[in-house]
């Protein structure tokens, strides 16, 4: 069981980035696509994947998030000292939504959002070779 958990989170992870290298390639942090794009949070972890597409094709509009748990602008959530997983476990920014009810709670499927540093590296077209930390 075990076993099939691991592999569906990679085939998951594994997913995720190649959304991201297709749609991000020759970008860097976000996009002006029709559909909003994608947004790579780079703080206060490194990194993490936002998909507008997945959102709107969920049926929420831009005003579902914009601009009362977000701005308009990419970049101002990280900029904020709030901007934690403890505030988004506390219902603020992407917790408003993902708390379990009306979406995945924000403690559970973290390959999901959550890319890494190896990950961030692979969508930017960045050398990944070398000993690399972790968990």
């Amino acid at each position: 069981m075990n076993r099939s958990k691991n592999s569906l989170y990679r085939s998951g992870f594994m997913l995720v980035l190649a959304v991201v290298v297709l749609v991000l390639s020759g970008q860097a942090f976000g996009s002006d696509d029709e559909d909003g794009g994608t947004i790579m949070f780079t703080k206060p972890v490194m990194a993490v994947v936002f998909e507008h597409k997945t959102h709107i094709e969920n049926g929420l509009e831009c005003d579902s998030c914009h601009s009362e748990l977000f701005e308009m602008e990419t970049g101002v959530a990280e900029s904020k000292d709030d901007f934690t997983m403890k505030s988004l476990y506390a219902g603020k920014y992407c917790g408003a939504c993902h708390d379990g009810d009306m979406a995945f709670a924000s403690n559970t499927r973290c390959t999901v959002c959550h890319i890494g540093v190896k990950g961030y590296n692979k969508a930017m077209g960045k050398e990944t070779s070398g000993a690399s930390g972790g968990h």
